[in-house]
């Protein structure tokens, strides 16, 4: 059962500026916006690679329009060098240069990376490398100054997405049994380095912060994990706050803010300048740690004592197994990640002081399913694309800390 948000609404939120609708094109898995321009590149599972420009009258028209072999299914924009590399359902990825003025591309190469659809792609400048990933299980990485094929590699579930860190080589892998492993690659060598655990669902979105070395996730379970890998404490940080799975993340080094988005439409803003709190490990007990009441299943204790066995929860705060009558109260706790109403035992209700239950974040509604988001940190502006197959333009100067 979903958990309720508790928090105020908010005056302060996102305002559409611009929207994209055309009959002819189909859902945009992935979009980027024009930094020089004021512009969106889509890609769409209608084969479109599409780049909308806005004109004198405010509305979004396509400067270009141009038909791939197959639908596409993600993409990466390097604003630096023009290069635009598109994924496609059959599994091979375009490379494209785009023109200094937005008005045409060109295409550059091919690259036969895989069998069966590509679900993520990201390319390096400073190295030139590519990074692949598809439904065939399969990581792959080019050189793509001659298209040179350096080295695959194959993981233990279908990647989802990737992020890549130019200073170690180190390939971070979203996987649909909700495992991050983490992978360092070379010219032909791929080294295991570690597999982060610790969604129940599918990894459906990375970002990577490199100057502060700490990698988010979002996942089909509804949840955010913030993996502190530079600090080498093993540390995570979970955030609770969706009611759905959560499609998108991005992180704003300059205000210290995190924005996510879940498929049911809702943006959240995380305050990431607090001290926060790591989840407990949930204790696996026979009774309850409070009052000692056996659970259902430890049938020895219930025949001794003659009594009925009670279902096992778990405090939020502090991981004790406890009985319902052990944990009435529900609190919220923000330093934890928990931004609504959650189990906690008695003892852990009354020690949460006032202060500790201000909000750290704000809820907001962008009124389509969405699929795929991109910010522009400079502009103060957020793209997002929907199932319903319309791209959004919202001017997030309301809601991100100048």
């Amino acid at each position: 059962m979903a958990a309720e948000i508790k928090t105020k609404p908010t005056q302060r939120k996102p305002n559409l500026i611009g929207r994209i609708e055309d009959e002819n094109h189909d859902v945009v898995p992935m979009l980027v916006l024009t930094p020089s321009e004021d512009g969106v590149i889509t890609v769409s599972e209608d084969r479109s690679v599409r780049i909308w420009l806005k004109r004198e009258t405010g509305q979004y028209w396509p400067s270009v329009c141009h038909f791939l072999t197959a639908p596409c299914s993600s993409m990466c924009f390097s604003p630096s060098t023009k290069q635009l590399f598109i994924g496609l359902q059959s599994g091979s990825v375009e490379e494209y240069r785009v023109a200094e003025d937005y008005n045409s591309i060109y295409h550059q190469r091919k690259y036969d990376a895989h069998q069966k659809q590509v679900t993520s792609v990201v390319f390096c400048v400073e190295k030139e490398i590519l990074v692949t990933c598809a439904k065939d299980r399969w990581l792959t990485w080019y050189w793509t100054q001659n298209g040179q094929k350096m080295g695959a590699h194959q993981v233990a579930s279908v990647p989802i997405c990737l992020q890549f860190d130019v200073r170690s080589n180190y390939v971070f892998c979203g996987l649909s049994n909700g495992e991050i492993p983490i992978l360092q690659i070379d010219k032909n060598d791929c080294k295991s380095i570690n597999s982060l655990k610790g969604h129940s669902g599918a990894v459906n979105t990375l970002f990577w912060d490199s100057a502060a070395q700490i990698l988010y996730s979002g996942s089909s379970d509804k949840s955010i994990i913030m993996w502190d890998i530079g600090s080498k404490k093993g540390t995570a940080f979970e955030l609770q706050g969706h009611e759905s799975k959560v499609m998108s993340i991005h992180y704003s080094a300059s205000t210290q803010q995190l924005v996510s988005m879940s498929y049911d439409g809702s943006l959240v803003i995380w305050n990431m300048d607090i001290k926060r709190q790591e989840t407990p490990v949930w204790e696996e007990k026979d009774q309850c740690q409070k009052c000692k009441t056996p659970f259902f299943w430890n049938f020895r204790q219930m025949w001794n004592e003659k009594t009925v066995g009670l279902r096992q929860h778990h405090c939020r705060k502090c991981g004790t197994a406890v009985c319902a009558k052990c944990s009435t109260k529900r609190t919220t706790i923000p330093f934890m990640g928990f931004e609504f109403e959650v189990r906690v035992c008695d003892a852990c209700f009354d020690s949460i002081p006032e202060s500790d239950k201000a909000p750290t974040a704000t809820f907001h509604e962008l009124k389509h399913n969405v699929v795929a988001a991109t910010p522009d940190w400079k502009k103060l502006c957020l793209a997002t694309s929907g199932s319903d197959r319309v791209v959004k333009i919202w001017d997030m100067s309301q809601v991100i800390h100048k």
